[in-house]
């Protein structure tokens, strides 16, 4: 059966979100362009036309699932309710016990990054959004006098990294640590950066 015939644009996402595939299969040092090409059914050639190098095919990987997941942060922060009511869910959609993407695909990215000039712009640039994000909603909040920060930029800094090595705990050392223990943390990380008490997170879902 012929291939359907895909525009520019179209073929570069489908490589993408195979790439991203790969990476998450295989890892970032072990995937090459051959295993990216063979999972679609394509030629290396074609891989290396859209993406001249394997690291140019990995860090556009990367931004692609960035953006992916900057979209659903930003949709989580903007709904029309109160500032702490976003932030919950916001950290809950990022925690590791989330629905945000796969923390295998960033793990492999950080440790990559290391070496790869390109990679760490991208996580980098994602890491910035995330935490100026965080950051902002927080601000509304103290501004809405929802709850007290002094340092609203601190306090987003401190949750995403809580966030972070949980997400490395869970994912690289299974059995660590709970998901109901590492939930119950962010959400004490959260009341305590806001000023606020547990029961008043608790009261949020109800």
């Amino acid at each position: 059966m012929a291939r359907v015939r895909l525009s520019v644009a179209e073929r570069r996402e489908e490589l993408l979100r195979a790439a991203i595939g790969q990476i998450e299969e295989r890892g970032v040092a072990a995937v090459r362009i051959a295993d990216v090409a063979s999972s679609l059914g394509v030629s290396n050639a074609l891989v290396l036309y859209h993406f001249s190098t394997k690291e140019k095919l990995v860090a556009a990987a990367f931004a692609y699932a960035a953006e992916d997941d900057l979209v659903q942060l930003r949709k989580l922060l903007g709904r029309r309710t109160t500032a702490l009511r976003r932030l919950r869910s916001a950290v809950r959609w990022y925690a590791p016990t989330g629905q945000a993407k796969g923390w295998r695909l960033w793990i492999e990215g950080w440790a990559a990054a290391l070496r790869e000039p390109a990679l760490q712009e991208v996580t980098r640039e994602l890491d910035k959004q995330w935490k100026a994000a965080i950051a902002e909603v927080i601000a509304e909040g103290v501004a809405a006098g929802e709850f007290r920060c002094p340092d609203p930029a601190a306090s987003a800094l401190r949750l995403t990294a809580l966030l972070d090595g949980l997400a490395v705990q869970l994912t690289s050392y299974p059995g660590a640590v709970s998901r109901a223990r590492a939930q119950e943390w962010a959400d004490e990380a959260l009341a305590r950066e806001l000023g606020l008490g547990a029961d008043t997170l608790s009261a949020q879902e109800r």
